[in-house]
This record gives structure tokens, C-alpha cells and sequence, in this order.
């Protein structure tokens, strides 16, 4: 099974990580796994004031402060994960990633907010369900 985790550094993303930690069956070296996250893009004034290269620096360490950890976490289970990290809105980027890359399930930590709440603020979790044409774990 290929399998996209989607990651974002919070505590959400350990929730998950230790979920799949006790369910062998999802965390196991049979499965292709890809660790994913996505980037806030600058605002362009801010890209145009420090230029591309600084810009693209920028991206490039805050993917890795994110994945890096979910790397190593992986590494001692054995699973040796492709990581991919995109800029721009991290819902539809998650449900336009796994939709191309042909995944079998996404899997990511939710918030969960409530009802109320997304309405209001909106949610990530609720993006990726409403664009994803992949099957969706959340791990509260």
C-alpha cells in the first residue's frame, strides 16, 4: 500500500505518528510511505524584497525542521520514506498530492476543532476530505 503521511510539526503530527506506532498493520515495511508537508507562501513583497534564493532557502528549512523529525521517527521503525514538501495552502495541496501520486490512503493528525469552529476558521483536515479522491485516516 502507498501511503502519504501529512505532516505540519505539531503536536497533531506526534499524535498521529505514535497512532501508527501501535498499529502495526498500518506502520510496517510492506507499505511505500511518503512524508509530505506544505509551506505558507511569503506574501509577494516580501519574496520581491529578499529575492528567489533567500525565498527558496526559507522554504527549503522550514520543510526540513518539519520533516526531519518525522525522518528519524521513521528510520527507527525500520521505513525509509520519500519526503516531498510544496508551497502554498496545505489542504488542497495534500488532497492534489496524493491524488497524483496515486496514493492508496492519506493519513494526518486533526485538530478537531468542532463544527462550529471550522465554519468559522476552517480546517485542513476539512479540505483534504472535501478535495481528496484518496481514503482519509484522521488521528485526533
Amino acid at each position: 500500500m502507498r501511503i502519504l503521511l501529512a505532516v505540519d510539526g505539531s503536536s497533531y503530527s506526534k499524535k498521529m505518528l505514535a497512532y501508527l506506532a501501535t498499529h502495526e498493520s498500518l506502520l510496517n515495511t510492506n507499505h511505500e510511505y511518503t512524508v509530505f508537508t506544505a509551506q505558507p507562501a511569503l506574501p509577494p513583497r516580501a519574496r520581491a524584497a529578499v529575492g528567489k534564493e533567500i525565498v527558496e532557502q526559507y522554504y527549503r528549512d522550514g520543510s526540513e525542521k518539519v520533516l526531519a523529525p518525522i525522518t528519524k521517527f521513521l528510520l527507527r521503525h525500520g521505513i525509509n520514506a520519500k519526503t516531498v514538501w510544496k508551497v502554498g495552502p496545505a489542504g488542497p495541496a495534500i488532497a492534489k498530492a496524493a491524488t497524483d501520486g496515486s496514493f492508496d490512503l492519506v493519513v494526518m493528525g486533526s485538530h478537531g476543532h468542532g463544527v462550529v469552529l471550522n465554519m468559522v476558521m476552517g480546517s485542513v483536515a476539512t479540505q483534504v476530505l472535501a478535495h481528496c479522491t484518496v481514503p482519509v485516516l484522521l488521528v485526533r
